[in-house]
Parts: C-alpha cells; sequence; structure tokens
C-alpha cells in the first residue's frame, strides 16, 4: 500500500526541488527579459558590458600561472570579506532595519488595507509620508495606459494626493501598496543582480496571483492572502540588498587602493571577482523567511495578521499544521514555483506530481490556477 505524503513532514526530495528554484533565482546565469514594471530595465546593457569585461580579464588571467594563483588569493579574501560583513549584520535584525529602507509607516499602512473598510483619513498621510510611494501612485494614475477614471484632457496631470486615491480605489489599492513596496525592497541598481531581481520580483507576482486566486476560491481574506506572498519575499530581499552593497561597497575600495597603487594583478583580480552569489543562496535558505516576521517583530507588528502568516509558514513543520490562510500562501508559492521550474526545464513530472500532492491541491484549485494570467496584474 502507497504512503500519503500529503501535509506531513517534507520529504527531502521536495526540500531539494524547492532549493533547486532559490538556487536558480540567486545563483543561475539565465538571464530573464524585462516585465512591463521592471526598475532595472537601462541597468542591462552595463550589466552585458561588466559581463564581457569579466569574461576577458579572466582569459588572459588563465594564461598567467602566477596571476591565476593572485587572483584566487584577492578573490577569495575579498569573498570572505563581504561574506562576513553580512553574517555580522544578519546576526541583528535591528540593524538590518537600519539599512533596508522598511519603516512603521510601511506596514502600519499594509495593515491598514486589510481592514474591511479601510480609513482613508489614516492611510492618505501614511502614503504621502512615503515618497517613493506617493510617485510610483502619481506616475500610475498619470500613464496614458492608465485604466482609472481621469480628467478627460489628457494635458492634465493629478497630483492632488486625495484625488489620486479616489481615482484608484479602495480594492486597486488593496493591489497596488504590496505590490509597490515590495517592488521597492526588491534589489533594484545594483548591476551585479539584474537577473535575480527579475527573476524573484516574477516569482513573486506569480505567488502573489496564485495566492489571490485561491483565497478568492476559498473564500478567504483576499488581501491577507495576497499581501502576505509578496511579503514572504521581504528577508530574501533584504539579504540580497545588503549583500550588494556590502560587495559593490569593497569592490569598488579595493579597485580604487588597487589603481592608485598601480598594482595591475591586484587591480585585475578585484575587477575579475564576481558577487559571492552561492555564499549569498545560503543565507537567503538559512535566514531569509525567518527575517520575514523578525522584522516586523522589530518594528512592534507581533500581533499583525501578516506577521502571524508569514511566523507559522518560516516554524510550521507540517503543511497540515497551517491556518488555512497561511497554506494558501504556502500552495500558491508551491506553484509559483512548479512555474518557473517547468520554465527552465528544471524540474520532472514525479517532482511535480509529488510537490502537489504534498501540498494537498485539488483538481479544482489546480484548474483555477492554470487559467490565471502570471504575465500582469490585472486591476479594476
Amino acid at each position: 500500500m502507497a504512503v500519503s505524503i500529503a501535509g506531513g513532514v517534507r520529504p527531502g526530495k521536495l526540500i531539494e526541488v524547492e532549493r533547486r528554484l532559490y538556487k536558480h533565482l540567486i545563483v543561475g546565469k539565465h538571464k530573464v527579459a524585462a516585465m512591463e514594471d521592471d526598475a532595472n530595465e537601462k541597468l542591462e546593457q552595463d550589466v552585458n558590458k561588466l559581463d564581457i569585461e569579466r569574461q576577458a580579464i579572466k582569459l588572459r588571467l588563465e594564461k598567467q600561472a602566477q596571476a591565476q594563483a593572485t587572483f584566487k588569493a584577492i578573490s577569495n579574501q575579498l569573498t570572505s570579506t563581504v561574506n562576513n560583513t553580512l553574517e555580522h549584520q544578519l546576526a541583528s535584525p535591528n540593524s538590518l532595519l537600519t539599512n533596508c529602507g522598511i519603516n512603521e509607516n510601511q506596514i502600519l499602512l499594509l495593515n491598514l488595507m486589510l481592514a474591511e473598510d479601510p480609513n482613508l483619513n489614516r492611510i492618505r498621510p501614511l502614503i504621502s509620508s512615503i515618497s517613493w510611494l506617493s510617485r510610483d501612485l502619481t506616475t500610475l494614475i498619470n500613464s496614458p495606459a492608465s485604466k482609472h477614471r481621469r480628467p478627460k484632457s489628457g494635458d492634465v496631470q493629478v497630483t492632488d494626493i486625495k484625488l489620486i486615491l479616489n481615482y484608484i480605489g479602495i480594492e486597486n489599492l488593496r493591489l497596488l501598496l504590496p505590490y509597490f513596496c515590495l517592488r521597492n525592497w526588491l534589489p533594484t541598481g545594483h548591476a551585479n543582480l539584474l537577473w535575480t531581481g527579475r527573476k524573484l520580483w516574477r516569482y513573486s507576482m506569480i505567488t502573489a496571483i496564485a495566492a489571490k486566486t485561491l483565497a478568492g476560491l476559498h473564500n478567504r481574506p483576499i488581501s491577507l492572502s495576497y499581501t502576505c506572498a509578496l511579503l514572504n519575499q521581504m528577508g530574501t530581499s533584504i539579504i540580497l540588498n545588503n549583500s550588494a552593497i556590502i560587495f559593490e561597497t569593497h569592490w569598488g575600495t579595493w579597485l580604487r587602493e588597487a589603481s592608485h597603487s598601480r598594482e595591475k594583478e591586484v587591480y585585475d583580480a578585484v575587477m575579475a571577482t564576481e558577487y559571492p552569489a552561492e555564499q549569498v543562496f545560503n543565507h537567503v535558505m538559512n535566514k531569509g523567511h525567518r527575517l520575514n516576521w523578525q522584522l516586523l517583530e522589530q518594528l512592534d507588528f507581533k500581533d499583525s495578521d501578516i506577521t502571524k502568516v508569514l511566523k507559522e509558514l518560516d516554524t510550521a513543520s507540517h503543511f497540515s499544521q497551517l491556518s488555512t490562510d497561511a497554506a494558501i500562501v504556502a500552495k500558491a508559492s508551491c506553484f509559483a514555483k512548479i512555474i518557473l521550474l517547468e520554465e527552465y526545464q528544471l524540474i520532472d513530472p514525479q517532482e511535480r506530481k509529488l510537490m502537489l500532492d504534498y501540498y494537498e491541491f485539488t483538481q479544482q484549485e489546480v484548474i483555477r490556477l492554470k487559467a490565471q494570467n502570471y504575465r500582469k496584474l490585472d486591476l479594476t
């Protein structure tokens, strides 16, 4: 008789498959076309140029045994310095908050949007206090592609936040606020993480749309499932952002010092050293999901429904232990992993079946999820 694995202790094979997706997102060299809302499109040319330059230096170094030894020594030292600095930061969630750009107003705003009838008089000043969020909403409402109710004259730019929120509407705000928050927290502006950022953003959006779909199917609060699905990548985003800043800071300093000393071998070795994706991947696997709720507790949101769901997702040892809302996010994340792993040809049919069985997908859920458009967030 076959033994069911549904909802129990996660099988080792399942853990390996789920890690495979994150490894592809963070370590994989696969290049991804920009989505419509991508914030890094202008970086692509610089990234390609840097890759070519690094490859040229490596080819030259490979022809010189002594230079190759110098490269390994310098590269290992730089990578170790970056890794140690990152480990020190990750040991203190409070110190991470000072660097990550996440504050109480942002999280309070997301929590207020979970209410059955959100109070715009409380929400409006919070949005106004977050400059990048006000800018993103203003840009959205004034975009020629915007479907929202705007003045008939195309030359009129709407800048009043009260009008903007009225045009967008509460239900769209429930989708847009967590959407813009995660997009702002993702690693942007870092050449070393261009492809990682794009892949992680797509994974996040597929998960969020799937969670929204499942919550609607099961008559659960859509806003909670959708918001938690996005915030489940908050810790990962912070680790990636901080690691990129640390690497670029040390890398730039070492390059300047080598250039000033006119030590060409050292300069070339530093120049050819790549962002330590493998080490950062391990940090994400070990601490990414834990940071999701630790940072929210650090900001005094321990009793928030968002925090409770994110903590469940990190600490529950069995899928069957999860609340309905947390289970929806876990299922959505699983389905997103399957979609992407299939696209990258990194999963076989037996592994796909294992994932669907463990997370107890029903036929109705799979049919509904397959029918969704995961390329774009549909607003009303």
